[in-house]
């Protein structure tokens, strides 16, 4: 696997040379164009745009455009320059409790690696964190770009989260109503909720709308008819209370723990790693 970026941890006078690599994959299937008439692919050509040339990715520089058609060129030597050591390092700023992050900063997972040198204070930091409970928020900078990062202890590892800024997240487009509550109604989906509780095993959860994707593909493949997806029958239980009631009643009926239905309303898999 190769490494997506090089540095160090870097917090008070304690440094840890690391390598990142990449934590998620993207496993979903993907499609080429291609012309309607004789199915032949599309292909995108990269053209100049005064003289009209096909050009590669050598002959390819950056430019920003401060002016209508005029533009300042910055090559890979410019953006090493303007860096200094502390953009070359994850530069822990501080260290808070993971409860306090809301969810949607985060967008990138990376696999945390010591580099030669640099176990034992990697694990030293890892272990602290962790009997601390608490995570750290760093920057570093990546390619071109400075980066907001959380340093979470996850297992024997440390995970590093790429996160956004405050000014990148969008505001809520618009405001809703907030009823109030009925006590037996919060009563009843408290209820629910603890019937379906049961412990997060990522085992459980499968893509399973890529399953039938590839076994479309497969009928195709084929020559067979495609199949519809069964359609589940749709409910008629308009009163909150009464979809509560049912929904529990649902939950309680299953043989185990394990069947309660997901988020989705369709129960996960059963099978077990190992099994």
């Amino acid at each position: 696997m190769a490494v997506s970026h090089k540095g160090a941890i870097s917090f008070g006078l304690v440094y840890i040379p690391v390598a990142l690599y990449t934590a998620t994959q993207d496993n979903d299937i993907h499609f080429n164009q291609l012309h309607k008439e004789d199915h032949s692919r599309i292909r995108y050509k990269k053209t100049c745009g005064h003289c009209g040339k096909e050009v590669t990715s050598g002959d390819i520089i950056k430019g920003f455009e401060y002016d209508k058609d005029k533009y300042v060129v910055v090559n890979d030597e410019d953006f090493e320059k303007i860096k200094t050591e502390k953009d070359k390092t994850i530069q822990i700023i501080h260290f808070a409790d993971l409860a306090t992050i809301n969810p949607i900063y985060y967008e990138k997972s990376y696999h945390t690696i010591p580099e030669t040198g640099g176990e034992k204070a990697f694990e030293l930091l890892r272990t602290a964190m962790k009997e601390e409970n608490k995570v750290a928020i760093a920057k570093t900078v990546m390619g071109n770009k400075e980066t907001l990062l959380a340093v979470i202890p996850a297992g024997d590892n440390i995970l590093i989260n790429t996160m956004f800024f405050e000014d990148d997240i969008k505001e809520i487009p618009k405001s809703f109503a907030k009823p109030a509550l009925n006590e037996s109604e919060l009563t009843m989906a408290k209820t629910l909720i603890q019937s379906m509780a049961q412990p997060f095993d990522p085992a459980l959860y499968k893509d399973e709308y890529q399953e039938r994707l590839r076994d479309l593909i497969q009928q195709k493949i084929s020559g067979k008819e495609i199949v519809a997806a069964r359609q589940d029958a749709p409910s008629n239980v308009i009163d909150l209370m009464e979809a509560l009631k049912k929904s529990l009643e649902q939950s309680q009926g299953k043989a185990a723990p394990s069947m309660a239905p997901n988020i989705m309303g369709t129960p996960p898999q059963q099978n077990q790693p190992g099994a």
